[in-house]
C-alpha cells in the first residue's frame, strides 16, 4: 500500500512519468474489463482512454479504502455501465467479440505439440467464454486471469460478494455444459 502511496504522491505532484507507470501497471485490468463488456471493438480504445482520463482526473479523491488496481477496475466497469447505457446496448446479451488481443496460456517448457495443442484448447475455451453474459464474461476474467478475489470483484461491480460467487459458478457451470456440447472429454 505504501508504495501505491508514493505512485499516487508522485501523479499527483506532476510526475508523468509515475502516471505511464499506473497505466502500464492497470492496462491489463482496465482492458480486460472493457474488452468483456463493450462488443464494439471500435469504441474500445476509446473506452480505456476515458478510463484513465476519469483515473487522473479523480486521482486526489483517492482515499485508500480499497486497492488502486480495485477502484481502477471499479472506474473502468462504471464507464463501461455508462457507455451501453448512452448506446442502449443490452448488457446481459450474449455478446461474441473478436478479440484478437487474447493472451494464450502456455507451457514454456512445452514442445510444439503441446503448444499447439494448448493454444488451440485456449481458442475453444475463449470462445466459450465469449458467448458468455457480459456480466459472466468480466466476473470469469477478473478472477481468472486477473486473479481477483470476490471481495475485489464485489467491490469493482458493486453487487454482493454472494452474487459474484454466484455468477461465477453460473458461468463455470454454463462453459462446462457448452464444451461438453461441443467437444468430448477427451478433446479437451
Amino acid at each position: 500500500m505504501t508504495d501505491q502511496k508514493a505512485l499516487v504522491q508522485q501523479i499527483l505532484a506532476g510526475d508523468q512519468k509515475a502516471f505511464r507507470t499506473l497505466i502500464t501497471q492497470n492496462q491489463r485490468l482496465v482492458y480486460h474489463i472493457v474488452f468483456r463488456m463493450v462488443p464494439s471493438p471500435s469504441d474500445r480504445e476509446d473506452i480505456c482512454q476515458e478510463v484513465f482520463l476519469k483515473v487522473y482526473r479523480h486521482l486526489p479523491n483517492f482515499r485508500f479504502d480499497s486497492k488502486l488496481s480495485t477502484w481502477i477496475g471499479r472506474i473502468s466497469h462504471n464507464t463501461c455501465l455508462n457507455f451501453l447505457d448512452k448506446k442502449k446496448l443490452p448488457l446481459y446479451d450474449d455478446l461474441a467479440a473478436d478479440d484478437d488481443n487474447r493472451e494464450p496460456v502456455t507451457d514454456e517448457s512445452a514442445g510444439p505439440e503441446q503448444l499447439l495443442a494448448q493454444k488451440e484448447i485456449s481458442g475453444i475455451l475463449q470462445n466459450e467464454i465469449d458467448r458468455l453474459p457480459a456480466v459472466y464474461k468480466t466476473i470469469v476474467t477478473l478472477y481468472h486471469l486477473n486473479q481477483m478475489s470476490y471481495a475485489e470483484i464485489a467491490d469493482i461491480m458493486k453487487m454482493p460478494e454472494g452474487t459474484v460467487k454466484s455468477y461465477l459458478f453460473r458461468a463455470r457451470k454454463q462453459l462446462k455444459t457448452g464444451l461438453l456440447s461441443k467437444y468430448r472429454r477427451e478433446e479437451l
